[in-house]
Parts: C-alpha cells; sequence; structure tokens
C-alpha cells in the first residue's frame, strides 16, 4: 500500500506578505497596503450597497447569491433515525459563491 505524501501547510498572512515583498522587490507596509485595500475593494462590491459581483482578473469571481426562505415542513420521514420529524421554518439569507476562472483551473 502507498504510503500518503506530507501534508503542506497553507501559507499564512504573514509568509503571504514576505513572500510578496520579495518577488515583487516592494517595502512591506506597501504590499500591506495593496492588500487591504483589495479586501477594502471586495467588501464594497458585495456588500449590501455594492453591485453584489467581483471579479479577480485571472483568478476568481465572487458572487452573492440570495437565498429565498423555507417555509416550515411537517412530518417528514428522515431515514437517518428512521422517524418522522417537523423541519422548522428556514429565513431567507445571502451565501458568497466563489467560482474560479479558467486561468485558476489552468493551474491546477
Amino acid at each position: 500500500m502507498a504510503k500518503k505524501a506530507a501534508a503542506v501547510k497553507p501559507l499564512t498572512k504573514s509568509q503571504v506578505l514576505n513572500s510578496l515583498t520579495e518577488s515583487s522587490g516592494l517595502a512591506k507596509k506597501d504590499v500591506q497596503a495593496v492588500l487591504d485595500s483589495l479586501t477594502g475593494l471586495i467588501s464594497e462590491s458585495v456588500g449590501k450597497k455594492g453591485a453584489g459581483v467581483f471579479t479577480i482578473p485571472g483568478l476568481c469571481k465572487i458572487v452573492v447569491k440570495d437565498k429565498p426562505a423555507r417555509p416550515a415542513r411537517k412530518h417528514v420521514w428522515v431515514p437517518l433515525v428512521q422517524e418522522y420529524r417537523d423541519i422548522p421554518a428556514k429565513p431567507a439569507s445571502k451565501a458568497v459563491k466563489v467560482t474560479p476562472l479558467k486561468a485558476l483551473k489552468d493551474m491546477v
């Protein structure tokens, strides 16, 4: 039986900042400011007053989806526990969906 490869840990925020600083030649404060402004742009676009869509060119598209309210249901058979249950209503909500673009899919 083949052994599993050692798990690779994802980069931390400081490791990302350090690698971007080394590769771009910019100061660490400048890279931090760019990431902070990108976060601000995303929150404005996806927020209540924004368009609900934000695209990072070549990487991903971030979309806010509206989930409709679901009514309560009575006497629903739940096979896992082998009994009938009442399922409560769920209010309407919003969900964030991140879709990878073709360039990101090609990287993998």
